[in-house]
């Protein structure tokens, strides 16, 4: 499940790697591309729910193996689209797969196990999310840099028909109301709204820097395109150790995970707009921003099994459009920075978002009743 998730982030993510390759193909502007992001969370978050409804009697078995095997129908058309538009059809088809899989694969991955360690499953699950910063986008930058941007889409269409084959061999047949995780252990309603603001604002933050990192390094930090796949592997790589170290902490101290990881990203998203200009700090801004986020996705959602008021596949879903709703901000707003200010401005503005977002976390701890048992 972990190979699932790291294919479903690779194809989200593929555009802002490619960025600088397949605008010129196309014909368009580096904003443009940056809106095949936008486009794809745009339709994440408005299929999300409906999806899950459409879907809540069905076996997960068979809900996630057709995810993957649509993505690999339409990463295949999207790789051999001719102009911009069927290129962006083809995005937003692979979205539809993803808001579903999202929606299915974390209460089905985690309700396998026992409670006590579900926040390490979590973790482990996300190790998937990380990885592929690490060597999904930046293989596929090399292979586009070798090639063309286009075999790097039919090497992840064939990678989508072996998460297929995998999910329909070895995942068991379980209806989503006998997975040991449909319901959470804390509903709150409250915990819950707090939860969804401050995924929506961290998200934000996050997909600015993200969609425009290619751009951001070699406009600004004077990197070279052959620089941007070493540079993509190293803010991956620790992206893993962010996600690794995360497990170890996650399931006793929910509530401390999600706010240092909010900290760091706020003065890594700081430090990189303060010192952009010099490779070095800029780097290793990217590297503690890579860090720090990979620890988000997973205590957002661990935190969303915990308190979810009612159904947690549902919850799930909700939380899911949430996400993309912070998404297509982050990529939207990024592209209209670039567009209208110049992506320098980029990580200022991604800083002030995490800012509002560790605010928020703080508030729901303020005013709401504590977690049993979590600090």
């Amino acid at each position: 499940m972990a190979l699932s998730t790291f294919l479903f982030v690779t194809v989200e993510s593929l555009p802002s790697g490619l960025l600088t390759l397949m605008a010129p193909d196309l014909g368009r502007s580096t904003s443009q591309i940056g809106l095949l992001v936008t486009g794809y969370a745009v339709v994440v978050l408005a299929t999300s729910v409906p999806l899950a409804h459409w879907t809540r009697g069905i076996a997960r078995r068979w809900v996630l193996s057709g995810c993957a095997g649509l993505a690999a129908v339409a990463t295949l058309w999207a790789a051999l689209a001719p102009t911009y538009e069927q290129l962006m059809a083809a995005r937003l088809v692979t979205a539809v797969a993803q808001a579903l899989f999202w929606v299915a694969v974390v209460p089905a991955t985690i309700g396998l196990f026992r409670p006590a360690v579900r926040g390490k499953v979590m973790s482990r699950l996300a190790i998937g999310n990380s990885l592929a910063p690490v060597l999904g986008v930046p293989v596929g930058t090399w292979l586009a840099e070798h090639t063309s941007w286009r075999w790097t889409f039919v090497a992840v269409a064939a990678l989508s028909l072996l998460v297929t084959v995998v999910v329909l061999t070895l995942f068991p047949t379980i209806a989503p109301s006998a997975g040991g995780a449909s319901r959470a252990p804390h509903p709150s309603a409250r915990r819950f709204g707090f939860l969804l603001v401050t995924t929506a604002l961290v998200l934000t933050s996050a997909f600015g820097i993200i969609t425009f990192v290619t751009q951001y390094a070699i406009d600004i930090t004077g990197l070279t395109q052959a620089d941007v796949p070493r540079l993509l592997l190293l803010q991956g790589a620790a992206g893993v150790l962010g996600a690794f170290t995360i497990g170890r902490f996650i399931d006793a101290h929910p509530v401390a995970v999600l706010l240092v990881a909010l900290g760091l990203m706020t003065a890594a998203a700081g430090a990189l707009w303060a010192f952009g200009e010099h490779p070095v700090p800029a780097v290793a801004a990217l590297a503690v921003f890579g860090f720090s986020f990979s620890g988000v996705p997973p205590a957002l959602t661990h935190r969303t099994m915990l308190v979810a008021p009612r159904s947690t596949n549902m919850a799930q879903a909700i939380s899911s459009s949430v996400f993309n709703v912070g998404i297509a901000a982050g990529s939207g707003l990024g592209a209209a920075l670039v567009a209208v200010v110049g992506v320098h401005a980029v990580p200022l503005a991604s800083a002030a978002v995490a800012m509002l977002a560790l605010l928020v976390a703080l508030a729901e701890e303020r005013f709401s009743p504590p977690l049993a048992g979590s600090r």
